[in-house]
């Protein structure tokens, strides 16, 4: 409850950010865009809630039957909740872990269901980047633009790289941590626990890689059209202001954008997302067209998400807690 303050503040200086960028010029132009339009980004992102639910249900493999569509789904908007209510979006993969030894998942496997889960993320933008690359070889584009592709392509590529080297040297890394464990002179009995824990999610991610190739392959399919998805919102909302804008740069200011806002450590990355997104869009489109569009993307993929996720979360992680209260009542 002590992080709810900081979560509203940050709220409050996101929406604060693109209106004063765009003036009084910026209610203008959020009139001009179509409610249709609108709905149809909102659906989007139920759409995207679907696809993320097919793919874990993909990825728990032989324990899917352990968890209903239904629980699946709450999951998956109780996780996206929490991705963006806790800074650098901590509170995700707890989520998801939490839920998912509720339903009787080993938290080994739910870890390595987040780990694939993320790998499979990176290969995605690594592809996207890769693609945006051979576009701009074709065409002619700023020193800004070069710029963006660079630092986007640094920043993908690292945290792949990262993940891969984690991987290959797992058991140095294990050693490493142990002696930093000794340094900090923590208990034999707690760096034992930690150890079996690593092993066990070592093991678990080994079998998830084991999951048949066309289980794989849809699984990086779905990951394919999620993100094509949610990375033409910013795209699709400077369509319906009525400017003509490339996807390529738009998937480009999302990235750096968000990566910032992650960087940040803010929630969600509340304010500086929208600091560094009107600062690359701004140029390009105009003050008050860069506000709008960033007030509508930012409304879609981050207020949407805590009012809608929000109820599922505090339903989902609360039923329990309330049962037990009302066990207790009766007794």
């Amino acid at each position: 409850m002590r992080r709810l303050p900081w979560l509203l503040v940050a709220i409050v200086a996101a929406v604060l950010i693109p209106m004063l960028l765009g003036g009084t010029a910026i209610f203008a132009r959020l009139r001009s865009f179509p409610l249709s339009w609108m709905l149809g980004l909102i659906g989007i992102i139920l759409g995207c809630w679907v696809l993320n639910t097919l793919r874990l249900r993909l990825l728990l493999g032989d324990q899917r039957g352990q968890v209903t569509r239904l629980q699946s789904l709450g999951v998956v908007m109780s996780a996206e909740f929490a991705w963006c209510a806790t800074p650098a979006g901590s509170g995700g993969p707890l989520t998801i872990m939490a839920l998912l030894s509720r339903y009787g998942v080993r938290p080994a496997q739910a870890s390595a269901v987040f780990a694939m889960d993320q790998l499979s993320d990176l290969l995605f933008f690594l592809c996207a980047l890769i693609g945006v690359l051979f576009y701009a070889l074709a065409h002619s584009i700023s020193q800004s633009q070069q710029m963006m592709l660079v630092i986007s392509t640094c920043l993908v590529a690292g945290s792949l790289v990262g993940c891969v080297a984690l991987g290959l040297w797992h058991r140095q890394v294990m050693l490493l941590i142990g002696r930093l464990m000794r340094r900090v002179r923590l208990k034999s009995s707690t760096r034992w626990r930690w150890t079996r824990k690593w092993l066990r999610f070592i093991a678990a991610f080994t079998n998830a890689l084991k999951l048949p190739r066309s289980t794989l392959i849809m699984v990086f399919s779905l990951t394919c059209v999620h993100w094509g998805l949610r990375y033409s919102i910013l795209y699709l909302a400077l369509q319906g202001l009525g400017v003509d804008f490339q996807w390529a740069w738009s998937f480009l200011i999302q990235i750096l954008s968000l990566s910032a806002g992650q960087f940040s450590l803010l929630p969600g990355g509340a304010g500086t997302a929208e600091l560094t997104s009107a600062a690359l869009l701004a140029p390009m489109v105009g003050k008050s067209t860069a506000a709008a569009a960033i007030l509508i993307w930012r409304s879609v993929t981050y207020y949407f998400y805590l009012i809608v996720g929000g109820p599922i979360f505090v339903l989902m992680l609360g039923r329990p807690l309330l049962s037990k209260l009302m066990g207790r009542k009766r007794g």
